[in-house]
């Protein structure tokens, strides 16, 4: 029923690969968001200054040409440093890893301000409440400040996520064996563009909605006030 020509199979396994670079991607993106924020409201100076052009510079750049530069500029910089310790042999750099290194640090640069405003969402009352209990700064963040920043960052993050799933085709670009890879190749070999460019963007389209369904149920799981008061409505209609 998917065969389309032998190629659906083919589709199906570079639809595999598009999951796992976002999923991937997403995670090390999330930290390097944590990170940055962090940074951000250090009390450091020089941390504040390195996130600050951590954000400006990578948000400047258009998605694409920072994948060419993680995959070609990466292997130029890792063949100089290899070469200082006596290694003078080709390096080759993974597609599947500068599509992840070059993705996470894009998702990072947006989900730092995402963090940042969530974070300062939160009363400052909480953290002097925290301290005046003898709790340590981590400790006040990881137990009193994430739980809740969560469900500011959630939407926010969704959408990133959203925009991260569609820049993986950009990895296509540099060879690695994706979704839109073998969408474009299926278009070269059978010279019906139509049929494999829609067959792909049915595919992304049914990611996204997942991915939009999964982030509300997320949403949800995060607000326990939201979900009280809905069961207090549900059990106050039942009475009426």
């Amino acid at each position: 029923m998917f065969d389309l020509q032998g190629y659906g199979p083919l589709l199906l396994q570079g639809t595999i690969v598009t999951i796992k670079l976002a999923i991937v991607s997403l995670l090390f993106g999330l930290t390097f968001g944590l990170l940055g924020a962090t940074a951000k409201l250090s009390n450091i100076w020089l941390l504040r200054k390195i996130a600050d052009v951590y954000t400006t510079i990578v948000r400047g750049i258009p998605e694409l040409l920072m994948v060419f530069f993680i995959y070609f500029g990466g292997s130029v910089i890792i063949a100089a440093i290899a070469e200082q310790f006596g290694y003078f042999g080709r390096i080759d750099i993974s597609h599947f890893w500068s599509g992840v290194a070059a993705l996470s640090i894009m998702f990072g640069a947006y989900a730092t301000e995402v963090f940042r405003m969530a974070i300062e969402e939160i009363p400052q009352g909480q953290w002097e409440s925290a301290q005046s209990l003898g709790m340590r700064p981590f400790q006040t963040f990881w137990r009193i400040i994430l739980p809740q920043m969560w469900v500011v960052a959630l939407p926010g993050l969704g959408n990133l996520f959203l925009v991260l799933l569609k820049d993986t085709a950009l990895v296509s670009i540099i060879g690695l064996k994706d979704l839109m890879y073998y969408s474009t190749r299926a278009v070269t070999s059978t010279q019906q563009p139509f049929t494999f460019y829609l067959a792909a963007a049915l595919i992304y389209l049914c990611l996204t909605i997942v991915i939009t369904i999964s982030m509300g149920w997320c949403e949800w799981r995060a607000n326990p006030a939201a979900r009280y008061a809905k069961r207090l409505t549900s059990s106050k209609r039942g009475q009426s």
